[in-house]
């Protein structure tokens, strides 16, 4: 099945057992942040892995079957302007209280839902990660000439095994599937979460 765009990309910070965490620990006050319109949006998420890689079995000189290894997921972004705060947080960096922080090995789980449409834009289908570290290694920095040169935020996401999805590192959610629950989707996703009203840009509204 084809699917287009990037509607929507969620992330949230999760503890060690996978456990949503809020307000001051968290991203936000129910815990989630939208990577919307604030942000100016995300360009990519190229997602690989999906499939572990696969070993041929062979017997009486013919091939017999496959051993199919264990998914890796991993999630290359793309985002235009992500708030400075959630960036530093989100990668596990540690605040010195006087603007500066630092990489002090902490390694912050994140859970993540992104979100994509059938090419008739009546369905979503979205990609959930339960568990994972976000980490950006690198950044470009060039000087402007005629032509203003910017450097967008190019995290790299790598999921782990998630215990709500049985301890795999991803699943796959659709509306097309009439059983569909999005609060039960977002309860699994983002460790425990309960759903409030939100609008259609992703903003929550209490």
């Amino acid at each position: 099945m084809a699917i287009v765009g990037i509607k929507l990309v969620t992330v949230a910070l999760v503890d060690e057992r996978q456990q949503l965490l809020k307000g001051e620990q968290g991203l936000s006050d129910d815990g989630l942040y939208y990577i919307n319109n604030k942000d100016l949006g995300t360009k990519q998420a190229n997602i690989t892995g999906l499939t572990g890689g696969t070993t041929k079995i062979y017997g009486n000189n013919t091939t017999q079957d496959i051993s199919t290894g264990t998914p890796a997921p991993s999630v290359a972004l793309d985002i235009n302007n992500l708030d400075f705060i959630i960036s530093q947080r989100l990668k596990g960096l540690v605040s010195d209280e006087h603007g500066g922080w630092t990489d002090q090995k902490i390694k912050q789980h994140v859970a993540m839902l992104l979100e994509s449409q059938t090419i008739d834009r009546k369905h979503s289908v979205w990609y959930a990660f339960g568990n994972g570290f976000w980490k950006e290694t690198e950044k470009n920095l060039q000087t402007d000439d005629d032509n203003e040169h910017r450097v967008d935020d190019s995290p790299t996401y790598t999921a782990l095994d998630c215990v709500a999805f049985g301890n795999v590192p991803y699943k796959i959610y659709s509306d097309i599937d009439d059983k569909f629950d999005k609060a039960m989707m977002l309860k699994e996703v983002f460790g425990g979460y309960v759903a409030t009203t939100e609008s259609s840009d992703g903003d929550v509204t209490k």
